[in-house]
């Protein structure tokens, strides 16, 4: 593991786990200090994603066009200074959900430019032949956020409040923005200004490359339906463990801290499972078994039966980190440098477009049918979802 890619993991390990204490943080402000309905968190929620549907792919060219490290060294100290605002509203007695939405809506622009420059980044530091274990080390960082996160999350919403608990993510941001400038890393040249394309024609570009490639287009249909049906999950569930369930803060947290214990062995076994099934169908064969173990997440009951929403998420979240890693690392591997911003931008935009409609789509149903008809509805989802890949890889 070389220097610069230490110093890149320092930073998602903060960064990561900051965002998963604040994942418990925003659902619980919205619904517990503000009174959020379903249908108004489904409103917060869409917000922090709608930005990928907005400017998913012309972010893509834009950052072909630059080089990396300063798109994510602004992108961290953006989301700093944004998630300070929510506290300082707190304190001063002026926040409402209107912020809440804001806030949420621009630091997922600065999550847009992050996340695309984030992966087209990553070969340039560790090189292509070392991407598969990058991909899992950062995944496992991930799963490892996943699991202590929720629950210090859970923890410290009932101890400082949902509002202060912000200040961790934001202190994380800025972490990450300091350990990113201390990689020494060469990037490749960009073309000069001169000699490039128009921006529509550098979009078209990756989105051929996309829709041209069986394995690519089958798993951005994968992605997008799964991703749709989290999203409708995302909108009820935090209202399905504190008003059904009858959980607590500090047991939500601990429920989905959990619930994600498997995803860090997931992630570790990640380079054997693609080695030994093969990187694209290990995408179905993971969704397809841990998708209907899923199912198990809208019977759960207050008292021991929660253990059923443990052992779906739990399941489902298993399955989600095989598929990314190994999604992550084909696109890495099969695109050339200059085109890898475009090609995880249309992937972007079109999996994480998804998140917008089905947040709004889960608050609505949950309106409508409930909570957890609701989660009925997302978790069948989930377990079609690998339909496409398993197609592409069978006609492969």
């Amino acid at each position: 593991m070389t220097r610069d890619f230490r110093l890149l993991l320092l930073g998602q390990t903060t960064s990561q786990l900051g965002t998963q204490v604040s994942g418990v943080a925003v659902p619980l402000l919205a619904v517990l200090t503000l009174g959020a309905s379903p249908l108004q968190l489904g409103f917060v929620n869409a917000a922090s994603t709608l930005a990928f549907a907005l400017i998913g792919l012309p972010a893509g060219a834009w950052v072909d066009r630059w080089r990396r490290r300063p798109i994510l060294v602004a992108s961290d100290l953006s989301r700093t200074a944004l998630l300070l605002s929510i506290p300082a509203a707190a304190v001063l007695g002026v926040l409402t959900l209107a912020q809440l939405i804001v806030v949420s809506l621009l630091a997922g622009a600065a999550r847009v430019f992050f996340d695309v420059g984030y992966q087209s980044y990553l070969p340039a530091v560790t090189g292509k032949d070392r991407l598969l274990n990058a991909n899992s080390a950062m995944e496992t960082v991930r799963a490892g956020g996943q699991v202590v996160g929720p629950g210090a999350g859970g923890w410290l919403v009932a101890v400082i409040g949902a509002a202060n608990v912000l200040l961790v993510q934001a202190v994380t941001f800025a972490v990450s923005a300091v350990s990113l400038l201390a990689i020494r890393a060469t990037e490749p040249e960009v073309p000069a200004a001169a000699g490039r394309p128009r921006l529509r024609a550098q979009i078209a570009e990756g989105l051929r490359l996309v829709a041209g490639t069986p394995v690519l287009r089958a798993t951005a249909i994968t992605s997008a339906t799964g991703n749709l049906a989290f999203a409708i999950a995302s909108a009820v569930s935090i209202v399905f463990m504190v008003r059904t369930l009858h959980l607590s803060p500090t047991a939500v947290g601990l429920v989905m801290a959990l619930g994600s214990l498997t995803v860090m062995a997931g992630a570790a076994l990640t380079p054997w499972l693609a080695r030994t099934v093969g990187s694209a169908r290990i995408v179905w064969v993971a969704l397809a078994v841990s998708g209907p173990i899923g199912l198990l997440t809208p019977l759960a009951q207050p008292g021991w039966l929660v253990a059923l929403l443990v052992f779906g998420t739990a399941a489902g979240e298993l399955g989600q980190i095989v598929y990314a890693i190994t999604n992550v690392t084909l696109r890495q591997r099969l695109c050339p440098a200059h085109l890898l911003g475009r090609v995880n931008a249309t992937m972007r935009f079109l999996i994480m477009g998804m998140f917008p409609l089905g947040a709004l789509l889960g608050g609505l149903l949950g309106q409508v049918i409930g909570v957890r008809a609701t989660l009925w509805v997302s978790g069948v989802l989930i377990a079609l979802s690998s339909v496409p890949v398993y197609r592409a890889t069978k006609s492969g």
